[in-house]
């Protein structure tokens, strides 16, 4: 073992500790800024000075989520994920672990996406419905669940039982916002 490792294998509670800490502050933050984008999208669709009342605010709210929140937790979550790799480089040969940094992949694949529809958001381009957005912010959610399960479960898990639950997780939250829909169109204060 190398003297790095070594090193860091003395913090290799606090590094995991740290690495956890940053992933949920990066999922919080992917899970509440497309609801910003939401908000962003119907309040560019009212009429003024409502619209730019609460275009600016939701900007501002946006941009702050986004730059001191979301992107710092992302960077510390995959610089300590990267530690805890060269900590114990023999958790790459696993199974599991692959498959979870390609989840991972798509986690960054997602941020980026949400980094080009924030940019947008913050230059006055709606490209998206509210709807979209909506259906958009679960995609946060697949990935949590399936790394969690991952995580928790490593080789123990039964691929074909994993990928089922996510289908039905999925169908469940679709049917959850055509509900969510169908209640909204009743009672647009809801």
């Amino acid at each position: 073992m190398d003297y790095l490792s070594e090193l860091f294998l003395d913090y290799f509670f606090y590094i995991k500790a740290l690495h956890l800490i940053f992933v949920i502050t990066w999922f919080a933050g992917l899970f509440y800024i497309p609801r910003l984008f939401v908000y962003q999208i119907e309040a560019h669709h009212k009429p003024s000075p409502e619209k730019e009342i609460l275009g600016k605010q939701l900007k501002l709210m946006a941009k702050r989520l986004w730059y001191i929140i979301t992107w710092p937790s992302a960077i510390l979550a995959t610089l300590f994920g990267v530690i805890l790799l060269i900590i114990n480089p023999a958790l790459l040969q696993l199974s599991w672990m692959q498959v979870k940094l390609g989840f991972i992949l798509l986690l960054i694949i997602y941020h980026l996406k949400t980094h080009q529809y924030f940019k947008q958001l913050q230059n006055d381009i709606v490209k998206k419905s509210s709807n979209f957005m909506r259906i958009f912010n679960e995609g946060a959610t697949f990935i949590l669940f399936v790394v969690i399960f991952l995580v928790i479960l490593k080789s123990a898990i039964n691929w074909v039982f994993g990928v089922v639950a996510i289908i039905v997780l999925g169908v469940l939250i679709m049917l959850g916002f055509k509900l969510y829909k169908n209640i909204r169109e009743k009672n647009p204060e809801a």
